[in-house]
């Protein structure tokens, strides 16, 4: 007598998590334009009271919180529901000095400050999100898009440095619209993001945009090292197809010390500050989000005097961090 056994095999699903809150219309408005769009059905309360909606391998939630301040939502989702969250992606106001119309996309850590500094916008010091890979691709495709719908030149497409949070423990990026009260609010901005979402995850039957492999197409990945918020020099090789983002430090990221401004080190020409950790942090959570990718790093070098790209090319070749010229990623 023969016995045969079949054996149940569950596996939990793996989904994105975007994540909104009424308190900003920046954040709202492109989240109600992507519910608006066919597919959506209610999903479950995330305790204590954040609401969910579920379209294919997409969840969306809201809450009426800050946005950098509500902690760990992607492991919360998943002891919650059981699912997987495979990314998460964040909808919020962008603000400048310059109060310029802007769509920003950007990776999220507090990579430069010490242990027991308080971050002003979320996240805890020394971490690092690990970046979300569809940041370089969905850059590409909101430019195109925001260009489309007559948002350019009125607004700036761009990419900002890694800056705040709230803490996540998987791929994760901002989508922001700047910069003023007047734009945070308008529809037309709020559709394009909404589209981007819509079509950046195949929501529309279409192919999804961004999905990492490394067995297919290019491997080489961005991580920016120096420069301003809004990483001119980084930017100008992001825009080429096929290039993938890591986390980009602008220079308040890299505080160094002097040395000749310094009465005591305990190495002759040890250059102090935080500098070491977060370029450290920024290449192992790169590192992390893009298994298989060649990590590249990528220095604004008129952004540095000559003391400190020594030090940090010095630092590099230490940690076994390869430098990438403009032309190494084509």
């Amino acid at each position: 007598m023969i016995f045969s056994m079949s054996v149940l095999v569950t596996t939990r699903k793996m989904v994105t998590l975007i994540v909104a809150t009424t308190s900003d219309p920046a954040s709202i408005n492109p989240a109600a334009a992507l519910l608006a769009m066919p597919g959506w059905i209610v999903g479950p309360i995330l305790p204590p009271d954040i609401k969910s909606f579920s379209n294919k391998q997409t969840r969306v939630i809201q809450h009426d919180r800050s946005i950098v301040k509500e902690d760990d939502l992607d492991l919360r989702w998943e002891e919650a529901t059981g699912e997987v969250i495979d990314e998460v992606i964040f909808l919020s106001r962008h603000t400048a000095v310059s109060n310029r119309p802007a769509l920003t996309v950007h990776p999220i850590g507090v990579l430069h400050l010490k242990d027991g500094e308080s971050p002003p916008q979320g996240g805890k010091p020394g971490w690092a999100a690990l970046p979300n890979p569809r940041i370089g691709p969905w850059f590409r495709l909101l430019k195109k898009m925001a260009e489309a719908h007559g948002l350019v030149p009125e607004f700036e497409i761009t990419l900002e440095a890694t800056h705040h949070g709230p803490i996540t423990n998987k791929p994760t990026m901002f989508l922001e619209i700047g910069s003023t009260e007047e734009y945070w609010k308008r529809d037309d901005a709020a559709q394009v993001m909404a589209l981007l979402m819509w079509e950046g995850l195949g929501l529309g039957g279409g192919e999804a945009v961004g999905n990492w492999n490394s067995e297919t197409g290019k491997r080489k990945v961005l991580l920016g090292i120096g420069g301003g918020h809004y990483a001119p020099r980084h930017m100008d090789i992001v825009l080429k197809d096929d290039i993938w983002v890591g986390h980009l430090l602008s220079g308040y990221s890299l505080p160094m010390e002097d040395p000749t401004q310094t009465k005591t080190t305990p190495v002759e020409n040890y250059i102090g500050g935080n500098w070491r950790q977060s370029i450290k942090a920024a290449f192992e959570a790169t590192k992390a989000a893009f298994p298989g990718g060649e990590i590249l790093a990528h220095l604004d070098h008129k952004s540095f005097k000559g003391w400190q790209k020594k030090a940090i090319t010095e630092f590099l070749a230490e940690e076994s961090i390869n430098v990438g010229k403009p032309n190494d990623f084509t």
